[in-house]
């Protein structure tokens, strides 16, 4: 993979594992995330989707590793696609599934001081580059090719 690529898969396997960690550390601050209607306890999807967000991390953490050391072409490119054509698409989805989230955070915060409410509100759309990004995991060029280098 190339540089930038694993780049990208190192942020976003150190975001999705802090967010994670954090989901246990403080989860009554992504409690209030998640939206009334939703069955179940606030806590349980909040503990669900920090674990989630964990295994999203070890897995792309895990599977750039892979595509990147050793002498094993065929493994290499095999975690690389997996990186790209499972983990990448699901990591999208899980976004496009917490986006609720954001958007109640964005409701719930109008009445809050300008900066929270501008964090809150720019939280919404920054989901939109952030489900491109994480889609693309595994991939060296903007046409979509995936490609081993060594």
């Amino acid at each position: 993979m190339k540089r930038k690529t694993i780049i990208r898969s190192a942020v976003w396997a150190q975001v999705f594992g802090t967010a994670g960690v954090l989901h246990f550390v403080k989860p009554e601050v992504f409690d209030d995330l998640v939206p009334e209607e939703l069955p179940g306890s606030r806590r349980d999807w909040t503990i669900g989707s920090g674990v989630v967000e964990l295994g999203l991390a070890g897995l792309i953490g895990g599977l750039t590793i892979a595509a990147t050391t050793g002498k094993n072409v065929s493994r290499q490119r095999s975690a690389q696609r997996t990186l790209n054509q499972v983990v990448g698409p699901a990591t999208a989805l899980f976004l496009l599934g917490v986006w609720p989230g954001n958007i109640k955070m964005a409701w719930d915060y109008r009445n809050k001081p300008a900066l929270a409410k501008g964090i809150a509100l720019a939280r919404v759309p920054a989901q939109i580059p952030m489900m491109r990004s994480v889609a693309r995991l595994g991939l060296d060029r903007s046409h979509g090719d995936v490609r081993v280098h060594d």
